[in-house]
């Protein structure tokens, strides 16, 4: 076989990459292809390109009008030149980027063009779909969250005052979508958010912007809607939901919404402002069940709590900052002997001038700000430290609902006990009844993974839930600790008496170990020993304390 000229290899390479080689002759408007471009390209003959006439007619004015400059220009040799353009008489979307370098002519002017024509369509297509999708939810084809805050503050930030017009905006979210989901499937339930979106986008009509905030949920910004006029907008669009039952492909589902509202620029003077606000109407009015609806109004006792969820918000990342999180030690005795047999660390926060703040000042507002996951790692590390510090203690500490709930938390706590799994055997990890329950499935993963690196599980709070028998025995644990609220006052009731016994004599088929909280008196004690309760925890025992315990037995 021949070897193949320098020039040939080019000409075969830019074929084999669907690159279109031209030469041009701006004098005479004649083209020269290496090949056919309209079988390349799937447009016109290729007489339609063998002239910058013709070729011209194909692409749009601007285009043609950019490479009619560019062959009149001066040209510097070697200077090369990039378009990008569709062509006009293609039945489907068709992009080409034109590349080229002007080469002189005798006269000075340009004699040649030579450049490469490139099929970019789908690099267009994915430009195109990415621009859609920074503004557009893909599932429903409304605007997304970012987009309608844009509406909202045109609307409201960007307008002048003196021609804003009353407006509202609305968060509609479709209830128990989480039932679906579990009820029918996801794929069912992504056909629900759809049709609700449909439904409400035409009740909302032309002119009202409508866009999917969240899973569930959807905004309306309705312009020109009075306050007087936000309960009946509400109502029609809890009407459309409810009206016909929706009709997917494994059957009907009837479905319902609830409405919060708030009214611009009277009680929101800002987007952000409108969509929060809105949110908390939208709380409220499910404060009440299912297809409700509230409007936002000014509460200065709302507004005070808020302030005061951020200023804690602050403590608490400021001590987990400047490690002024601490662990404060309760113990927990022996029933029969009165000996203390562990104890159980609570967090503390100590503030820069010494007062130490108990949990229950901190824990709520850390649990709504999503900060109590980095508590339970903090009072893990603390707990873990205790027990290498100390051979002899056995300390039990609590996992929250929001951590025992997040499978990426839980995998970094059990993944801290493994790297420390010497002290394993001395702690002690308490999952509250409730938390276990969210997911029984992971729940009883996670107590295997933690028996199996040799710690023992608790269930805190027990009888506060609903464990059932079967849920129990499948979870695995070691020990129960029996809800504070029964044994408190236990001698003056005997409900909780009768609740309690029969809660112990329930963890002694199981053979578990019980704790009963909160024990506040000897004549409590006695008849907790009486139901045979093993471990005791309370006031009648020891407050907590953030003195560590073995320090103050070795002294």
């Amino acid at each position: 076989m021949n070897e193949l000229g320098e020039l040939e290899r080019m000409r075969l390479a830019l074929a084999a990459s669907g690159d279109l080689v031209y030469d041009w002759t701006p004098g005479d408007g004649a083209i020269v292809w290496a090949d056919d471009p309209s079988k390349a390209l799937g447009i016109g003959t290729e007489a339609d390109f063998a002239s910058s006439k013709r070729f011209h007619a194909l692409i749009d004015s601007e285009a043609a009008d950019a490479r009619s400059r560019i062959a009149q220009e001066a040209p510097i040799d070697g200077k090369p030149f990039r378009l990008e353009y569709p062509l006009l008489t293609a039945s489907d979307p068709l992009w080409v980027e034109d590349c080229g370098v002007c080469v002189p002519g005798r006269d000075g002017g340009v004699g040649r063009i030579v450049g490469v024509l490139r099929n970019i369509t789908a690099r267009k297509l994915r430009e195109a779909h990415y621009s859609w999708a920074a503004r557009y939810d893909e599932m429903t084809g409304h605007l997304n969250r970012m987009r309608l805050r844009d509406c909202l503050a045109q609307v409201l930030e960007l307008m002048p005052v003196a021609d804003r017009k009353a407006s509202a905006y609305f968060v509609v979210a479709i209830d128990d979508l989480a039932v679906i989901n579990e009820t029918y499937g996801f794929d069912m339930a992504d056909e629900v958010i759809v049709a609700i979106g449909r439904r409400l986008a035409e009740t909302a009509g032309p002119g009202c912007a409508i866009g999917r905030t969240a899973g569930n949920k959807f905004g309306i910004l309705v312009e020109g809607c009075k306050p007087s006029d936000m309960c009946v907008r509400a109502g029609q669009f809890r009407d459309v939901a409810r009206s016909k039952v929706i009709p997917t492909r494994n059957g009907a589902v009837s479905v319902s919404v609830s409405v919060g509202a708030v009214s611009l620029p009277q009680d929101a003077r800002s987007s952000q402002e409108a969509m929060s606000r809105a949110e908390e109407a939208l709380d409220r009015a499910k404060l009440h069940g299912r297809d409700n609806y509230a409007s936002y109004s000014h509460s200065p006792q709302r507004d005070s709590l808020r302030k005061r969820a951020v200023l804690i918000g602050d403590q608490i990342v400021t001590a987990l900052d400047e490690n002024r999180v601490v662990l404060a030690y309760q113990p927990i005795v022996d029933a029969v002997t009165g000996e203390v047999a562990m104890h159980e660390c609570l967090a503390r926060i100590v503030r820069p001038e010494g007062q130490v703040i108990a949990a229950g000042d901190f824990i709520a507002v850390a649990e709504q700000l999503g900060l109590v996951r980095r508590l339970d790692r903090r009072v893990l590390e603390l707990t873990v430290d205790a027990l290498r510090r100390s051979r002899g203690a056995c300390l039990t500490l609590n996992v929250s609902g929001m951590t025992a709930s997040d499978r990426p938390s839980l995998e970094a706590f059990v993944s801290y006990i493994e790297a420390h799994r010497e002290v394993a055997p001395r702690l002690i990890v308490e999952l509250t009844e409730t938390a276990a329950l969210i997911d029984i499935e992971e729940s009883v993963r996670f107590v295997s993974r933690i028996r199996t690196l040799g710690a023992r599980v608790a269930i805190d709070d027990f009888g506060a839930g609903y464990t059932s028998f079967r849920n129990l025995q499948a979870l695995k644990v070691d020990m129960v600790k029996v809800d504070g609220t029964f044994v408190k006052d236990l001698a003056e009731s005997r409900d909780n008496q009768i609740f309690v016994s029969t809660l112990v004599n329930l963890a002694r088929n199981f053979n578990l170990s019980t704790v009963a909280e909160w024990v506040g008196s000897e004549r409590e004690s006695e008849i907790l020993r009486g139901y045979g309760v093993d471990y005791f925890q309370g006031i009648h025992y020891g407050a907590p304390s953030i003195a560590e315990p073995w320090a103050k037995a070795a002294s």
